[in-house]
């Protein structure tokens, strides 16, 4: 079983910017891709960016390309999610998860082991 932690969130004035983390104590991911989704208030879950653990490559929603970046730290076992610029509109619950199938990489339905979340709140 894998437990994810995020932590990072909090309110910030537009045009800010945050850096979210997502741990896994005791896990070690080689071959994972790793995801960052995020709910804005009454709205579904959508997708924010992936990175691919093992080559480093990334992936990101159109919405955040060239404000956000995904990174992680194979020494710490942490994924990162860096927002800059940051809009009312980026307002939501961020969570990470572990990619469990083959789904696209942009698909929600294909991860798992889903964090509690951690919220982000631009204010304008």
């Amino acid at each position: 079983q894998v437990q994810l932690v995020e932590s990072g969130g909090g309110l910030v004035q537009a045009g800010g910017s945050l850096r979210l983390s997502c741990a896994a104590p005791g896990r070690t991911f080689s071959r994972d891709t790793m995801g960052w989704f995020r709910q804005p208030p009454e709205k579904e879950r959508e997708f924010v960016a992936a990175i691919r653990w093992n080559d480093g490559n990334t992936y990101y929603a159109d919405s955040v390309k060239g404000r956000f970046t995904i990174s992680r730290d194979n020494a710490k076992n942490t994924v990162y999610l860096q927002m800059t610029t940051l809009k009312p509109e980026d307002t939501a619950v961020y969570y990470c998860a572990v990619r469990v199938s083959a789904r696209s990489i942009f698909d929600l339905k294909g991860y798992g082991f889903w964090g509690q979340g951690t919220q982000v709140t631009v204010s304008s």
